[in-house]
């Protein structure tokens, strides 16, 4: 890859988000919005090459993008509505109420986050417009079919549209009926950033992370009370903090027994902490933790161990037993066996795993932990098959890398 092509790469993680939101702010079409955004990215692949990287690639990005979506709006208002066309194309009409925060990419999730759509296709729509992520990624984290997940994402668009979903963030009373949702969707394009799905790109997308915690950050200013508000941004804070250590110079994916712990971030972590014993005083008097609250203290137990020796897998597991109770899903159930494998044994934790066999066949991370808990129990060849399976399910490079080098270890 060349350095200009590397460079609209960067650029493109990095300003998708900013382009959409500024034309959906402006011309109120999520449609409009992605393809005059895509149109404009495909013309800084054809121009950039021979012009050069411009001097401010975002806002080059949003005037092509405005221009893109302008002939458009011509084309399609050609025959008719031509006062409409012109109060576009102007656009000096007074902008409407725009909530308490103006932020476009805030108010942009807040539009794909609306209750008038299904959580999964919420969750969908906001990786795409928000998050950037291509239709092969969005369908790989839901585990479905492509096709299946372009036609949901389709739908809500034109259900967006028809209903004349408004572009802003709810009025301070709504917001934490609107809340939950959007919580999801941030904790789904953090995942994303921490380990991307596709094999085309960074195995680690920084760019994903970061504006995540920062629309955290943002939802917290807004509702400075929520539990779950301050659980989702300490787990990210807690996550986000051993990203240094995560992937190894030679680009493999490293395992949190063998990270390096002193390059974690401190500050992070510490930030992370402070949020955890806060949910935890209100704990203490009464208040009950949330899903995202209980995900943050077990970060935070295994941010406080020196080394993987000193984790307090007690304290993990009773954690994972409080997250059973609340969400009963076979991924959680999953990660509780790996705390069971350290105080119980890989035997033990096996049992459990198989009997996820049905509900997580498809899912990569569940072969990788039935092949480490089959390589302790020293049974080679299941091993290697488990481990096969994973590096065919896994998509990302680093990871991959990982897992062949596990697998081949086996001899």
């Amino acid at each position: 890859m060349s350095d200009v092509e590397e460079a609209i790469t960067r650029v493109h993680r990095a300003e998708w988000a900013r382009v959409v939101a500024a034309l959906t702010r402006r011309f109120g079409d999520l449609d409009v919005a992605e393809e005059a955004a895509a149109e404009a990215f495909a013309t800084a692949v054809e121009r950039w090459p021979a012009d050069g990287v411009p001097p401010n690639p975002g806002a080059w990005l949003t005037t092509t993008a405005q221009r893109k979506a302008i002939d458009r709006i011509r084309r399609e208002n050609k025959r008719d509505d031509k006062h409409k066309e012109a109060q576009m194309v102007q656009d000096d009409a007074p902008p409407e109420p725009l909530g308490a925060i103006d932020d476009d990419r805030l108010r942009l999730i807040f539009t794909c986050c609306h209750p008038a759509l299904a959580m999964e296709t919420r969750m969908a729509l906001t990786l795409r417009m928000v998050g950037g992520l291509t239709m092969p990624e969005i369908a790989r984290a839901f585990l479905v079919a492509e096709p299946t997940m372009g036609q949901r994402i389709t739908r809500a668009k034109a259900k967006i549209k028809a209903a004349r979903i408004p572009y802003r963030v709810p009025a301070a009373e709504d917001l934490p009926a609107r809340v939950s949702g959007v919580l999801a969707v941030l904790f789904l394009v953090f995942n994303e950033g921490y380990l991307a799905t596709g094999p085309d790109t960074d195995p680690v997308r920084h760019d994903l992370t970061a504006e995540a915690i920062r629309l955290a950050r943002l939802i917290r200013a807004l509702l400075p009370a929520d539990g779950e508000v301050a659980g989702l941004l300490a787990l990210m804070l807690l996550t986000e903090a051993r990203r240094p250590a995560r992937v190894s110079a030679s680009g493999e994916l490293v395992a949190l027994a063998e990270q390096d712990r002193g390059a974690w971030d401190a500050v992070l972590i510490a930030e992370g902490h402070g949020l955890v014993r806060e949910r935890l005083a209100a704990a203490a008097a009464g208040v009950a933790p949330g899903r995202y609250q209980i995900l943050a203290a077990i970060n935070a137990v295994h941010t406080s161990a020196r080394d993987m020796r000193d984790t307090d897998w007690s304290q993990v597991l009773a954690l994972y037993d409080r997250l059973v109770r609340l969400d009963p899903s076979p991924i959680v159930a999953l990660n509780r066996a790996i705390a069971v494998a350290e105080l119980d044994g890989p035997e033990v934790a096996l049992a459990a795993v198989d009997r996820l066999a049905d509900e997580l066949a498809g899912y990569h991370a569940y072969h990788v932990t039935r092949a480490d808990l089959l390589r302790r129990l020293g049974r080679g060849g299941p091993a290697r098959e488990a481990y096969d399976r994973a590096i065919g399910l896994a998509g990302n490079t680093a990871e991959t890398a990982y897992l062949t080098r596990r697998r081949d270890q086996l001899g």
